[in-house]
């Protein structure tokens, strides 16, 4: 038969509401009463029946995380960084994946309301108003992460998009390379692309050897930067390095310039942004902008345990730093 809190009570020489105390932490217990209260508990393996928990101390010691597809590498570290900090901190995750169904993002976001969680964890593409206005009303500590927009109505953990694009195409220019290829996706408003392009055209303009060129494509995925690969190597002649919004293009650009007999990084040097789990995998591996998407979740979590605790917040984004990871895809022009 388990072990109950009267047994530890007993055991300990205390009252049950002592007990209840340090397992709660709820009032003040001298440390020497603690200690034997502690060691009891391990030596009987007690476990707090965490709905009576919840109800003494008000907590649920829960966080929910709301992602698209556990299946994406990037976002799989992100919730590993959240999940591993977390039991750092006695808290639990609630995991949902939508699939990218919006319909869901609602269903979840009402689930962890009723489950009581502490806070929440949104990793997803677009936040709908209907999201906003259900997240509003919940009125729990939030944290918003987005690889692809920017939404200055709610807290995020990211990195210096316009800096970044900015190193990465001095880089390039550092190794001999002046006619710069940037693939993007969009322009579109409140976008992380528009920054990591604004970027690269600064880095472009503070060179006088250099011009700017610039190819969009629909999407962001492998096929996408297979396909506008092509669209350069037809019609720039003087290219010498493709500098990539994303991994996932810089993959499909690596596998057209393969099909095709140019090689890299001697012909043609690529670099992408993101070091998501494939970049190091692919052969050659790629130079990318390595975000940190372990530290983006851990973060995250933190700043919503810190909210709890009632510490102040003094902004809503935390920026990390990033870095060039230097690998196999590029290399200097020959003189």
């Amino acid at each position: 038969m388990a072990a109950t809190i009267k047994d530890v009570a007993k055991m300990a020489g205390v009252s049950i509401s002592t007990v209840s105390r340090v397992i709660n932490d709820s009032k003040p217990v001298s440390p020497e009463i603690r200690k034997v209260v502690l060691e009891v508990i391990e030596e009987l393996g007690y476990k707090p029946n965490e709905i009576a928990r919840t109800l003494v101390t008000k907590k649920s010691f829960l966080i929910g995380v709301i992602v698209t597809d556990l299946g994406d590498s990037y976002i799989a570290e992100m919730v590993r960084g959240i999940e591993e900090v977390g039991k750092m901190y006695d808290y639990d995750i609630i995991l949902c994946s939508t699939f990218g169904d919006k319909s869901a993002e609602i269903k979840y976001l009402q689930l962890l309301n009723t489950k009581q969680v502490e806070g929440i964890i949104l990793i997803s593409n677009i936040l709908n108003e209907e999201m906003d206005d259900h997240i509003k009303k919940s009125r729990i500590p939030f944290v918003y992460l987005n690889r692809y927009y920017y939404d200055q109505d709610y807290p995020t953990v990211t990195i210096d998009n316009f800096e970044a694009a900015y190193e990465m195409t001095n880089y390039l220019i550092s190794l001999g390379h002046t006619n710069i290829v940037y693939v993007a996706n969009s322009e579109k408003e409140h976008s992380l692309e528009m920054m990591k392009l604004e970027g690269y055209r600064k880095a472009i303009s503070e060179n006088e050897l250099c011009k700017e060129i610039i190819y969009f494509t629909k999407g962001r995925n492998i096929d996408d930067g297979y396909n506008v690969a092509r669209d350069i190597v037809n019609h720039e002649e003087d290219v010498t390095a493709i500098f990539c919004s994303y991994d996932e293009l810089a993959i499909g650009v690596l596998s057209y310039l393969h099909d095709n007999n140019i090689k890299v990084p001697s012909e043609m040097s690529v670099t992408g942004f993101g070091d998501i789990k494939i970049a190091s995998i692919f052969r050659p591996t790629l130079t990318t902008i390595k975000e940190p998407f372990y530290d983006i979740g851990a973060v995250a979590i933190r700043r919503i345990i810190k909210e709890l605790k009632g510490e102040k917040m003094d902004k809503n984004d935390i920026i990390l730093p990033f870095q060039i990871q230097k690998r196999n895809s590029c290399s200097k022009i020959d003189e």
